[in-house]
Formats: structure tokens, sequence, C-alpha cells
């Protein structure tokens, strides 16, 4: 890849201050980037905030689903390259605000996406999908030629977005690429349902971590700087090799972790001997997910830079310091 392919590109990033925008923008910021962020509520304690990096990009306040205001930031800022990650990432949350959760993660794409086919400057677009757009599956690993069946909302605004890219890059011509990740965890989450970050909390508080299943679900757990690293790959691929366009990858360490795994885990490197306290409450949600990345390793050239353990050693030490532990 050029060294240089950053270096002063206008990128526009939508849902700067979640937890993979903060570390994308710090990635982009390092490359030399000029970021401009749409930032709908103020969150002083995202890490892009605390960390500085807000301050070194352009913040327009607004709305995903503002499409006249993304045709402004489009046209104005003559953005090259867009990468979309704002949406409601969180399944309880959907469960109980459906309407909120399509409009944002659904009506929040095709506003973009139609921004960006009246906006001709933009040369790449990449889409952040999920894992979760295939809903409930059979046959495992989830590869990118598995269907797409969402059925509880998250899952099913995810499988909508994802068609919809698809649908602009083949109808339109458009240059869209679309990102399936795994479940993302990594400092700054604070999301404390989450399972990482509330275990880790927990410790640090001399709680017991609380799991609200039965801890037997299966996840593939994706370090954030893997995925802020990822997305950026795929605009460069995007921009070498115009045929990527309409295609989807999924970026995964390819392991299978239960989530009592994955909490034993915290419990080892944080040193405690605190047991998970087992709610077994959840429902709608899906029992076992993992994805194939091997796409993404044969047609990206691309690789995780964190394994497991080393993301969990860098996600503790965020939170160390966050919480004022020691």
């Amino acid at each position: 890849m050029n060294n240089n392919f950053w270096q002063d590109r206008p990128t526009f990033v939508t849902g700067a201050t979640g937890l993979v925008g903060s570390w994308l923008i710090k990635r982009l910021l390092a490359a030399q980037a000029d970021v401009v962020c749409l930032v709908r509520d103020w969150v002083p304690q995202s890490e892009l905030v605390l960390a500085g990096d807000l301050e070194r990009v352009t913040v327009v306040r607004g709305d995903v689903r503002d499409q006249a205001l993304l045709e402004r930031i489009l046209g104005e800022y003559e953005i090259d390259s867009v990468i979309h990650l704002a949406a409601q990432t969180i399944v309880r949350i959907a469960n109980q605000n459906p309407i909120s959760t399509f409009e944002t993660n659904i009506q929040g794409t095709w506003a973009l996406l139609e921004a960006c086919r009246r906006s001709p400057r933009v040369r790449q677009i990449v889409i952040a999908s999920s894992d979760k757009a295939y809903g409930d599956q059979e046959t495992l690993p989830y590869s990118e030629e598995t269907p797409l069946q969402g059925q509880h909302p998250y899952d099913v605004s995810k499988s909508c977005a994802d068609l919809i890219a698809y649908t602009y890059a083949v109808t339109y011509g458009l240059p869209v690429a679309i990102t399936r990740c795994g479940n993302f965890y990594g400092g700054g989450d604070l999301n404390w349902n989450r399972i990482i970050p509330g275990t880790i909390r927990s410790i640090l508080r001399g709680d017991r971590p609380v799991i609200r299943s039965n801890g037997s679900y299966i996840r593939d757990y994706f370090y954030v700087e893997d995925g802020a690293a990822a997305y950026m790959t795929l605009v460069e691929s995007l921009a070498a090799d115009p045929a990527l366009r309409g295609e989807a990858f999924n970026f995964s360490n390819e392991l299978q972790v239960t989530v009592l795994d994955v909490v034993h885990k915290i419990i080892a490197l944080m040193q405690s001997d605190l047991e998970p306290e087992i709610l077994d409450e959840v429902t709608n949600e899906i029992l076992h997910q993992y994805l194939s990345a091997e796409k993404a390793r044969k047609v990206l050239d691309w690789q995780p830079l964190f394994t497991l353990e080393e993301g969990l050693q860098r996600t503790i030490a965020w939170y160390r310091k966050f919480l004022g532990g020691n």
C-alpha cells in the first residue's frame, strides 16, 4: 500500500465518539489524514475527547439521518473517503427501542449513501455492518456467502443497512465496500452492560463480575485497534481496486470463545480470585457466532495485529487508568 495514501486526504467519519470511531480517528491522525467528524451527542468520557483528538479534527454537529447536512459536509469539505460507523449498537437497547435503532442504523445508512451518490468527489465509502447481519445460522463459521437473515431488531437493522449498501454499489456504481466484524472490545467502551468493560470494572471495584446470560454463548471478540486498522485497509484496497465495490469482508481473529471463557481470561490477567455471578436471564440473542476472515486474508492481505490476550491486556490497562485503579 502507498505509505502516503492518507496524508492530507479529506476523510469523513460518522460515529466518531463511539468505541471504534475514537480509535479509528487516532490512526487516521497518525497517518496525517484531514479528518471531518459528524458528532450527534457530546460524550465527554469518549476516548476521542479524553485523548485530545477531538481538538485535532473538524467537528460537525448533527444527525446521520440528515441527508442535506451530509451533502453539505461532503461538498464543503471536498471529501474523498467516507467511513460510516454511526449506529445504535446495543442489542438490549435495540430490543427495547426498535424504532430509534431502525432509524439510526437503516435510515442513517441510506441518507449517507444517497448523499454520497449526489457528491461525485467521493471516491471510497466503507460501511460498517456486523456479524449480527447474518442472524442465527446453523453452519459455522460464517463466510461472506452466508445469507443475511437477522431476526431481532439490532440484527435486522444491520442486515438491512448491509443490503442497502450493496444496492448502491450495484445499481449506482457507488464505490462502497462493507465490513462485518465480530464483537468489538477495547478501551473506551463505556457500555458497562457489555461483558468485557463490565467485568473489568467489577474486578477493579472488588465486585464479582456479572454474566447476564448462562455464560455458554459463543462470540467472536475483535479488538478495537484491529477494527480501526481493518477499516483503513479496506479504504486503501478499494482505492487500488475499484472492482471491490459492493464486496463485503469479515474481519475476525477466527476464535470461538464463550462468554464464560472471556470472563475467566480477564480474571486471570487481572490476577483476581473473584468468581463470576451467572444470572441466566438473556433472551433474543444469538447463541453461537464466529466468522471466517479467509476472504480478507486472501484478497486484502489482511491479518489482525493483536491476539485476544494482547487486546485484553491493552484494554485492562486503559480501564485501570480511566477508573483510577492500580
